[in-house]
């Protein structure tokens, strides 16, 4: 599993067990083998992100899925900005951008969101009975986030849930988003073995539908034990954090026929990424904040 310790906008803050704030008063916290990423619950602040509701489909020849969906291109610049926007660095591509921030003008854009916890400072506004509970009535949370895990055992818990979720995808798609990448697919593994690898295939099936729908592409979040099934479960590509530092990298590249956007935390494993697939995969290394230029977090190389 990818080390612990990236940030998500709007979340509590963890970065290898520390909180830090971000723009406008704004907490960090992220997921790895859940996220690095932002978790699209606070509005995003960065003047860099463009207006909002602006479309940004990004022009010029894409990969498609079946149905005329747009893939990201292979083998491109790809830059992972879920801890705040900014202006993408030269030969960028493809930028993931929290979904309360507007995507980036002529690039695909890829909108995270958190899918399948609640953020520490949304657990009140999710129905109390959606939160995941032990046998005593406890809400289970995923401890180094501070985030309540939500209930998807049932059909109809699954569908309120991607009820709300669907929302949110909407709302990338109204901002011209190319691509939905749900955060938190494993959560099933940190839930007391409340929650199977079955109710999280079939929550995510949901979630796929809603996206093909808006004419968003989908992409699978970590959670490589499961790739194998991604076709039937309609996911498209694979955002892979560390894939190289755990040796995963090449299931996920036969599973998604390269369709894979790598992003590594250590010089060593943007090394061994490159090593391994440089020619095929798109790979970044970011700092575990996934902050932005002028921070003294701020990490960003290809090479």
């Amino acid at each position: 599993m990818p080390a612990k310790g990236v940030s998500r906008v709007g979340g509590l803050g963890t970065a290898v067990g520390a909180c830090l704030l971000l723009v406008a008063g704004l907490s960090a916290c992220g997921s790895s083998g859940k996220s690095a990423g932002s978790t699209g619950d606070h509005a995003e602040t960065s003047a860099a992100a463009g207006p909002s509701g602006a479309s940004s489909k990004a022009s010029g020849p894409s990969p498609t899925a079946t149905g005329g969906l747009r893939l990201p291109p292979l083998h491109a610049g790809f830059d992972y900005q879920i801890g705040g926007a900014y202006p993408p660095p030269a030969g960028v591509r493809i930028v993931s951008r929290d979904r309360t921030a507007a995507p980036a003008p002529g690039l695909y854009n890829i909108c995270y969101v958190n899918a399948f916890q609640a953020q520490p400072d949304e657990r009140a506004s999710w129905p109390a009975d959606l939160l995941l509970r032990d046998g005593h009535g406890k809400v289970v949370v995923d401890e180094d986030w501070g985030e309540a895990l939500l209930d998807i055992r049932t059909p109809a818990k699954r569908e309120r849930v991607a009820a709300r979720i669907g929302r949110w995808i909407d709302g990338c798609a109204d901002k011209g988003y190319d691509a939905v990448e749900p955060d938190n697919y494993d959560s099933y593994t940190r839930s007391r073995h409340l929650l199977t690898s079955d109710d999280a295939m079939a929550f995510i099936t949901l979630l796929s539908r809603h996206a093909h729908a808006r004419q968003l592409a989908i992409g699978q979040k970590n959670t490589v034990e499961l790739a194998g099934s991604r076709k039937r479960l309609g996911l498209d590509f694979a955002v892979a954090e560390e894939c190289a530092e755990y040796d995963e990298c090449g299931r996920y590249a036969k599973a998604f026929d390269d369709q894979v956007i790598v992003i590594e935390y250590t010089d060593g494993g943007l090394r061994k990424a490159r090593a391994g697939f440089a020619g095929r995969l798109s790979i970044v290394r970011r700092d575990v904040q996934v902050s932005t230029p002028g921070s003294s977090d701020y990490v960003r190389k290809v090479r």
